[in-house]
Protein backbone atom coordinates (compact mmCIF):
# COMPACT_ATOMS: atom_id res chain seq x y z
CA UNK A 1 0.00 0.00 0.00
CA UNK A 2 1.41 3.38 -1.02
CA UNK A 3 1.74 6.27 1.41
CA UNK A 4 -1.08 8.18 -0.29
CA UNK A 5 -3.41 5.17 -0.12
CA UNK A 6 -2.56 4.76 3.55
CA UNK A 7 -3.35 8.44 4.16
CA UNK A 8 -6.72 8.13 2.41
CA UNK A 9 -7.51 5.06 4.51
CA UNK A 10 -6.77 6.97 7.74
CA UNK A 11 -8.96 9.86 6.60
CA UNK A 12 -11.80 7.47 5.80
CA UNK A 13 -11.51 5.97 9.28
CA UNK A 14 -11.64 9.49 10.79
CA UNK A 15 -14.85 10.27 8.87
CA UNK A 16 -16.37 6.95 10.01
CA UNK A 17 -15.50 7.67 13.63
CA UNK A 18 -17.06 11.15 13.37
CA UNK A 19 -20.24 9.61 11.96
CA UNK A 20 -20.40 7.15 14.82
CA UNK A 21 -19.98 9.99 17.31
CA UNK A 22 -22.91 11.85 15.79
CA UNK A 23 -25.03 8.71 16.22
CA UNK A 24 -24.16 8.32 19.89
CA UNK A 25 -26.64 9.04 22.68
CA UNK A 26 -26.43 12.59 24.00
CA UNK A 27 -28.57 13.92 26.85
CA UNK A 28 -29.95 17.35 26.01
CA UNK A 29 -32.53 19.46 27.80
CA UNK A 30 -35.99 19.72 26.34
CA UNK A 31 -37.41 22.95 24.98
CA UNK A 32 -39.80 24.51 27.48
CA UNK A 33 -41.67 27.14 25.47
CA UNK A 34 -44.45 25.86 23.22
CA UNK A 35 -46.60 27.81 20.80
CA UNK A 36 -50.37 27.42 20.93
CA UNK A 37 -52.20 25.52 18.18
CA UNK A 38 -49.08 23.81 16.81
CA UNK A 39 -47.15 20.67 17.72
CA UNK A 40 -44.45 20.53 20.39
CA UNK A 41 -41.84 17.93 21.30
CA UNK A 42 -41.24 17.15 24.97
CA UNK A 43 -37.71 15.78 25.02
CA UNK A 44 -36.59 13.18 27.53
CA UNK A 45 -33.30 11.33 26.94
CA UNK A 46 -31.59 9.00 29.39
CA UNK A 47 -28.32 7.49 28.11
CA UNK A 48 -26.90 4.28 29.53
CA UNK A 49 -23.49 4.62 31.17
CA UNK A 50 -22.41 1.32 29.61
CA UNK A 51 -23.70 1.13 26.04
CA UNK A 52 -22.50 -2.47 25.61
CA UNK A 53 -24.76 -3.76 28.40
CA UNK A 54 -28.14 -4.93 27.06
CA UNK A 55 -31.21 -3.51 28.74
CA UNK A 56 -34.97 -3.16 28.56
CA UNK A 57 -36.93 -0.09 29.57
CA UNK A 58 -40.36 1.45 29.73
CA UNK A 59 -41.25 5.15 29.91
CA UNK A 60 -43.97 6.87 31.92
CA UNK A 61 -44.99 10.50 31.64
CA UNK A 62 -46.85 12.45 34.33
CA UNK A 63 -48.51 15.84 34.08
CA UNK A 64 -49.43 18.52 36.62
CA UNK A 65 -51.30 21.55 35.25
CA UNK A 66 -50.35 25.01 36.50
CA UNK A 67 -53.48 25.11 38.70
CA UNK A 68 -53.09 21.57 40.11
CA UNK A 69 -51.12 20.22 43.06
CA UNK A 70 -50.77 16.54 42.12
CA UNK A 71 -49.36 14.74 39.11
CA UNK A 72 -51.63 12.69 36.86
CA UNK A 73 -50.40 9.67 34.93
CA UNK A 74 -50.28 10.88 31.35
CA UNK A 75 -48.63 8.30 29.11
CA UNK A 76 -47.00 4.86 29.17
CA UNK A 77 -44.74 3.27 26.56
CA UNK A 78 -43.41 -0.30 26.72
CA UNK A 79 -42.54 -2.99 24.16
CA UNK A 80 -43.38 -0.55 21.35
CA UNK A 81 -46.94 -0.19 22.67
CA UNK A 82 -48.09 3.35 23.57
CA UNK A 83 -50.92 4.08 26.00
CA UNK A 84 -52.47 7.54 26.48
CA UNK A 85 -53.91 7.53 30.00
CA UNK A 86 -54.95 11.13 30.64
CA UNK A 87 -58.20 11.84 28.68
CA UNK A 88 -57.15 15.47 28.18
CA UNK A 89 -54.53 14.22 25.73
CA UNK A 90 -56.52 11.61 23.81
CA UNK A 91 -55.60 11.68 20.11
CA UNK A 92 -53.03 14.41 20.83
CA UNK A 93 -49.92 12.43 21.78
CA UNK A 94 -47.41 10.59 19.61
CA UNK A 95 -44.32 8.64 20.61
CA UNK A 96 -41.20 10.49 19.43
CA UNK A 97 -38.51 8.42 21.10
CA UNK A 98 -36.55 5.21 20.43
CA UNK A 99 -38.19 3.00 17.81
CA UNK A 100 -37.62 -0.63 16.90
CA UNK A 101 -36.02 -1.54 20.23
CA UNK A 102 -37.01 -2.27 23.82
CA UNK A 103 -33.72 -0.71 24.99
CA UNK A 104 -35.19 2.79 25.27
CA UNK A 105 -32.86 5.76 25.70
CA UNK A 106 -35.00 8.45 24.07
CA UNK A 107 -38.40 8.74 25.73
CA UNK A 108 -39.60 11.89 23.99
CA UNK A 109 -43.24 12.49 23.12
CA UNK A 110 -44.93 14.90 20.71
CA UNK A 111 -48.03 16.91 21.64
CA UNK A 112 -50.37 17.79 18.77
CA UNK A 113 -52.34 21.02 18.75
CA UNK A 114 -50.95 22.48 21.95
CA UNK A 115 -53.43 24.49 24.04
CA UNK A 116 -52.92 26.94 26.89
CA UNK A 117 -54.32 24.26 29.22
CA UNK A 118 -51.19 22.19 28.50
CA UNK A 119 -49.10 24.66 30.51
CA UNK A 120 -47.63 22.94 33.54
CA UNK A 121 -45.03 20.50 34.80
CA UNK A 122 -44.24 17.23 33.04
CA UNK A 123 -42.26 14.39 34.53
CA UNK A 124 -40.62 11.63 32.48
CA UNK A 125 -39.53 8.43 34.27
CA UNK A 126 -37.54 5.56 32.75
CA UNK A 127 -37.90 2.12 34.33
CA UNK A 128 -34.72 0.46 33.05
CA UNK A 129 -33.36 -3.02 33.74
CA UNK A 130 -29.70 -3.63 32.90
CA UNK A 131 -29.05 -7.28 32.05
CA UNK A 132 -25.67 -8.59 33.20
CA UNK A 133 -24.51 -12.21 32.76
CA UNK A 134 -25.30 -13.21 36.36
CA UNK A 135 -27.78 -10.61 37.58
CA UNK A 136 -30.05 -7.71 36.66
CA UNK A 137 -29.94 -4.14 37.92
CA UNK A 138 -32.89 -1.73 37.88
CA UNK A 139 -32.73 2.06 37.71
CA UNK A 140 -35.34 4.82 37.38
CA UNK A 141 -33.77 7.96 35.90
CA UNK A 142 -36.23 10.81 35.52
CA UNK A 143 -36.53 14.32 34.15
CA UNK A 144 -38.86 17.20 35.04
CA UNK A 145 -39.89 19.78 32.44
CA UNK A 146 -41.81 22.98 33.17
CA UNK A 147 -43.58 23.89 29.94
CA UNK A 148 -45.09 27.28 29.16
CA UNK A 149 -47.52 27.83 26.29
CA UNK A 150 -47.30 31.21 24.55
CA UNK A 151 -49.05 32.75 21.52
CA UNK A 152 -45.72 32.97 19.66
CA UNK A 153 -42.36 31.38 20.44
CA UNK A 154 -39.47 33.78 21.05
CA UNK A 155 -35.90 32.54 20.90
CA UNK A 156 -33.65 33.55 23.76
CA UNK A 157 -30.22 35.05 23.29
CA UNK A 158 -28.56 31.99 24.83
CA UNK A 159 -30.24 29.70 22.30
CA UNK A 160 -29.12 31.87 19.37
CA UNK A 161 -25.52 32.06 20.66
CA UNK A 162 -25.42 28.30 21.22
CA UNK A 163 -26.54 27.66 17.65
CA UNK A 164 -23.98 30.12 16.27
CA UNK A 165 -21.19 28.53 18.32
CA UNK A 166 -22.22 25.08 17.10
CA UNK A 167 -21.92 26.13 13.45
CA UNK A 168 -18.62 27.91 14.12
CA UNK A 169 -17.24 24.75 15.76
CA UNK A 170 -18.34 22.59 12.83
CA UNK A 171 -16.78 24.95 10.28
CA UNK A 172 -13.59 25.21 12.35
CA UNK A 173 -13.28 21.43 12.51
CA UNK A 174 -13.76 21.10 8.76
CA UNK A 175 -11.11 23.77 8.08
CA UNK A 176 -8.70 21.99 10.44
CA UNK A 177 -9.26 18.67 8.62
CA UNK A 178 -8.59 20.31 5.24
CA UNK A 179 -5.38 21.89 6.56
CA UNK A 180 -4.26 18.52 7.96
CA UNK A 181 -4.96 16.83 4.62
CA UNK A 182 -2.96 19.46 2.69
CA UNK A 183 -0.06 19.22 5.19
CA UNK A 184 0.05 15.42 5.01
CA UNK A 185 -0.18 15.45 1.21
CA UNK A 186 2.70 17.92 0.90
CA UNK A 187 4.79 15.94 3.36
CA UNK A 188 4.21 12.70 1.44
CA UNK A 189 4.88 14.42 -1.89
CA UNK A 190 8.13 15.92 -0.57
CA UNK A 191 9.22 12.53 0.76
CA UNK A 192 8.43 10.97 -2.62
CA UNK A 193 10.44 13.60 -4.50
CA UNK A 194 13.40 13.14 -2.14
CA UNK A 195 13.26 9.39 -2.68
CA UNK A 196 13.23 9.92 -6.46
CA UNK A 197 16.23 12.26 -6.25
CA UNK A 198 18.14 9.74 -4.13
CA UNK A 199 17.29 6.95 -6.57
CA UNK A 200 18.41 9.09 -9.54
CA UNK A 201 21.66 10.03 -7.80
CA UNK A 202 22.30 6.38 -6.95
CA UNK A 203 21.58 5.37 -10.54
CA UNK A 204 23.96 8.00 -11.92
CA UNK A 205 26.67 6.93 -9.50
CA UNK A 206 26.32 3.30 -10.58
CA UNK A 207 26.31 4.33 -14.25
CA UNK A 208 29.45 6.43 -13.79
CA UNK A 209 31.19 3.60 -11.97
CA UNK A 210 30.22 1.14 -14.70
CA UNK A 211 31.47 3.54 -17.36
CA UNK A 212 34.80 3.92 -15.51
CA UNK A 213 35.16 0.16 -15.22
CA UNK A 214 34.52 -0.24 -18.95
CA UNK A 215 37.11 2.41 -19.77
CA UNK A 216 39.67 0.68 -17.55
CA UNK A 217 39.07 -2.65 -19.30
CA UNK A 218 39.60 -1.06 -22.74
CA UNK A 219 42.91 0.54 -21.63
CA UNK A 220 44.11 -2.78 -20.23
CA UNK A 221 43.41 -4.47 -23.56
Amino acid sequence: MSAIQELLLHLALLVLQASLCYGACVEVDSDTEAMANVGFKLGCISCKMRSEVPATASVDWYFKASDETNFTHLYHYENENPSIIDPRFYDRLDWNGTKGSTDLQDGSIFILNVTFNDTGTYKCIFSRTLIYPNYEFSTEPNMTIVMKVVPQVTRGLASILSEVMMYVSIIGLQVWLVIEMIYCYRKIAAAGEEALRESAAEYLAIASESKGNCAGVQVAE
